[in-house]
């Protein structure tokens, strides 16, 4: 929402109203019939300081209070999901039913908010829109082709299938990184006894000695000095940095997509974020192709998945290709993400006609890059 302030001349004399609105054009609208008198000029303005403090606090707090579903309950509602439909039983009443069901206070809120949308008029991805963040990009994607090939149950299952092997890849990054972690705290448990007992003793030795102090020892001593007399300080400062960084990749596009290039340079998670994403990118959109899906709408759903804003960028050059004529594999070849061997598998299977089965030992080859990457 944009802050415009309306001028309005009324009795001679001209007053001034500031308000929120989405473009020019509405807000000379919400002016024209909100405000009395004749209107003047309505012009896009900066808000006052307490307005965008008072934005701040309430976007930071709507994040803070955003939770996503845990995975083995949203894994669980979808699979429980399918069965129903296979079963026959309509989604607005099997909705209500795992509502009921679920223990999962948050997940019942939108199972049983999604139900009602329904019956209201709406179709099932529309409602689940709301809720994107809570339920996944994936989610979303699946339940899309299932709308669109008109076999809700086989995607549904499909979807469960694939958050499984995302659940089981998390748990196996989780597990690999146990070991680093565990040395990095009693690291920092270590550093912190050293700062606070051992140094200020051998400070008030060196005090004794009156002599100049190796570069080294001047660090450390600089050290427990601002820790022992600012470490509040230093830790308020530290979480303030967090809260504020948070509001900004959850708030400002420009700032998350600085913030996504900013992970993809760092040694390992870059590795570990692109094959991640590529698995997944391929993955849905052979499912896409498989169900007969037009390749460029394929290419929509399957990108609009994708959480890396420079990645998401990237991919969606080949829809570009794609709609100009250019055939798939030129598309994947002018993204600089997929080697010389994969574009040339991808050209293969277009050339067959089994595009969807060369997607599928993509979709494989990436898994196997990250599961190496993790191991």
């Amino acid at each position: 929402m944009k802050y415009f302030t309306a001028t309005v001349l009324l009795k001679g004399k001209k007053n001034f109203h500031s308000f929120f609105a989405e473009t020019k054009k509405e807000a000379h609208y919400i002016s024209k019939i909100k405000f009395s008198g004749m209107l003047i000029k309505v012009e896009e303005t900066e808000p006052p300081l307490e307005i965008k403090f008072q934005m701040f606090k309430d976007n930071l707090f709507k994040n803070m209070k955003k939770k996503k579903i845990k995975q083995d309950a949203l894994i669980a509602s979808m699979r429980q999901l399918a069965v129903m439909a296979n079963a026959g039983i309509s989604i607005h009443d099997s909705l209500y039913e795992m509502a009921e069901a679920t223990n999962d206070k948050n997940l019942a809120t939108i199972l049983s908010t999604i139900a009602e949308d329904i019956n209201s008029g709406q179709s099932l991805s529309d409602s689940m829109e709301n809720y994107r963040f809570q339920l996944g990009n994936l989610t979303l994607a699946m339940v899309k082709l299932g709308e669109q090939t008109g076999n809700m149950a086989e995607s549904l299952y499909k979807l469960s299938d694939m958050l499984e092997e995302i659940r089981r890849n998390v748990i196996k990054f989780k597990k690999a990184m146990a070991y680093p972690r565990n040395v990095m705290i009693a690291m920092a448990v270590a550093f912190t006894i050293l700062i606070s007992y051992v140094v200020p003793k051998f400070k008030t030795m060196f005090d004794k000695f009156n002599t100049e102090l190796p570069l080294p020892t001047l660090i450390l001593l600089k050290l427990e000095y601002i820790f022992n007399n600012y470490g509040l300080y230093v830790l308020a400062g530290l979480s303030l940095f967090v809260i504020v960084l948070r509001y900004f990749i959850n708030n400002s596009l420009s700032f998350r997509f600085r913030w996504h290039q900013f992970l993809l340079r760092v040694y390992l998670i870059k590795n570990i974020i692109l094959y991640a994403t590529l698995n997944r990118f391929t993955l849905v959109f052979s499912e896409l192709v498989r169900a007969g899906i037009p390749i460029a709408e394929a290419l929509d759903t399957a990108i609009e998945m994708i959480d890396n804003l420079p990645l998401k960028k990237k991919l969606l050059t080949i829809r570009s290709t794609v709609e100009k004529g250019g055939s798939l594999h030129n598309g994947l070849a002018d993204t600089e993400l997929f080697e010389n061997m994969i574009v040339q598998m991808v050209r293969a299977g277009e050339s067959s006609g089994q595009l969807d089965a060369m997607l599928d030992k993509v979709a494989e080859y990436f898994k196997m890059k990250f599961d190496r990457i993790i191991d």
